[in-house]
């Protein structure tokens, strides 16, 4: 059978996403499980495929891989069991022999999370630029790739302290969001305006805008044809999210108390 998973994974303690020799990846800890529930012995032979590849530092909340494999309900109900607490699958699917994460996909959508980006009402202003078919040779490593992209949606928002650029595509090049992050954020501090975005898609482009940290991205979801059934997130993965928020919330305090008069330091200097 078939199988397709949405998973989810912090990218912070990972090499990327893609299978590397000798280094802890995402792809990697995917296939080991598997491997160790005895769902397929050669992931090739399985026909094992993600729908993308993210680069170290960037997180997933709605990533995708299938497989073919003759234990089926071993993998629904055990995957979650065996897989590291930094990675958890939310989802599955059977889907037919064509299916491809990568191909099959109608869509994806990203966000990128700033901390201190100003003036959220320009910078989503500033995004509306991006949509509809557009060269973006300034926003991405295009390398020997067509330059040319969709954008289906685009917008900037805020949630709490932060703002969060929300971008859906067709398909993306090798960072083009983080560079069309860094274009919004210098929208957002006064340094350019929606006129200056327009002028890079226009091209050709004298340089290539740099990419954003990769820590503030995240693959948002993938759109399909087909539908999901949820799975619960395990009890291992639950400890690890909890985990995490109690730490960086300690270290923000602890942050705050450290700096001058007791005042987080402007982020926007740094």
């Amino acid at each position: 059978m078939n199988l397709a998973f949405r998973y989810s994974y912090f990218g912070d303690r990972f090499f990327g996403s893609q299978m590397q020799p000798l280094l802890r990846t995402v792809e990697g800890e995917l296939v080991a499980a598997c491997r160790r529930l005895c769902l397929f012995d050669d992931w090739r032979e399985a026909n094992f495929v993600t729908a993308g590849r993210t680069d170290r530092g960037v997180h997933a909340r709605g990533q995708v891989c299938s497989f073919l494999t003759d234990k089926p309900d071993r993998a629904v109900e055990a995957l979650n069991q065996v897989l590291p607490a930094d990675i958890w699958c939310t989802a599955w699917a059977s889907v037919p022999d064509g299916f491809h994460p990568r191909y099959s996909a109608a869509s994806r959508t990203y966000r990128y999370y700033f901390l201190a980006p100003g003036n959220t009402a320009a910078m989503h202003e500033a995004a509306g630029e991006f949509l509809g078919w557009h060269d973006f040779s300034a926003f991405a490593r295009v390398g020997d790739r067509n330059p040319e992209r969709k954008i289906l949606a685009a917008r900037v928002f805020e949630d709490g302290p932060f703002a969060i650029f929300e971008v859906t595509g067709e398909s993306f090049l090798w960072n083009m969001v983080r560079c069309m992050a860094t274009a919004l954020e210098r929208v957002g501090r006064g340094e350019a305006d929606a006129g200056e975005i327009a002028r890079l898609l226009a091209g050709p482009p004298e340089q290539r805008v740099p990419a954003a940290p990769p820590e503030g991205l995240v693959l948002w979801d993938i759109g399909y044809e087909i539908s999901f059934t949820p799975l619960p997130i395990g009890e291992k993965s639950r400890r690890h999210l909890a985990d995490r928020h109690r730490y960086h919330a300690l270290m923000a305090e602890i942050s705050a108390r450290l700096a001058p008069e007791g005042r987080c330091p402007d982020t926007s200097r740094i």
